[in-house]
């Protein structure tokens, strides 16, 4: 028996069956080949913890929000999801959307080491590719700023075969 349970890291929407909103959830499922509603709601949640975050800052005082500001923007630039010359309003501007498209799956897709956004996810989890020398097969990582360029087509992965043939063919 496990000594601890793991806690879930999504929340759902308050008022889940706004025709707006679940059109606009089924339209970013599509764009960013998601599973489920869950891995948006995932996406959102850890959203909303760094905007709050952002907000706790604002209202510090002076001394504790120059230290932790800095960490933050450190952070976040490092992730990938702001700039080097980032506030805490571009912090706060975030959009779900920022955060889906520093996904593995995305960045794969982005990359063109697939044709398609659901190719890409099959590829992620079928073992194909690796980031930084390692093999990573978790669709929803979030690929950090220095490891984007490290992600590519393992080496004796059938795929990299199938790549070379469409590359010469096209």
């Amino acid at each position: 028996m496990p000594l601890f349970r793991s806690k879930k890291k999504w929340k759902g929407p308050r008022h889940p069956w706004i025709a707006e909103q679940l059109a606009r959830e089924l339209e970013l499922l599509g764009t960013y080949g998601l599973r489920n509603k869950r891995e948006l709601w995932r996406a959102h949640t850890e959203l909303s913890r760094i905007r709050r975050q952002a907000r706790e800052l604002l209202a510090a005082p002076e001394e504790v929000r120059v230290k932790e500001e800095k960490r933050l923007l450190e952070s976040l630039y490092r992730k990938g999801l702001v700039g080097d010359k980032a506030t805490l309003d571009d912090v706060l501007g975030l959009t779900v959307e920022d955060l889906l498209e520093r996904r593995l799956q995305t960045i794969v897709w982005k990359k063109g080491l697939a044709k398609t956004i659901y190719q890409a996810r099959q590829l992620v989890v079928h073992g194909h590719i690796e980031v930084g020398g390692r093999r990573v097969d978790v669709p929803g990582y979030l690929v950090g700023r220095d490891e984007e360029e490290t992600v590519k087509i393992r080496e004796g992965s059938p795929m990299l075969a199938q790549v070379v043939k469409d590359e010469r063919e096209g």
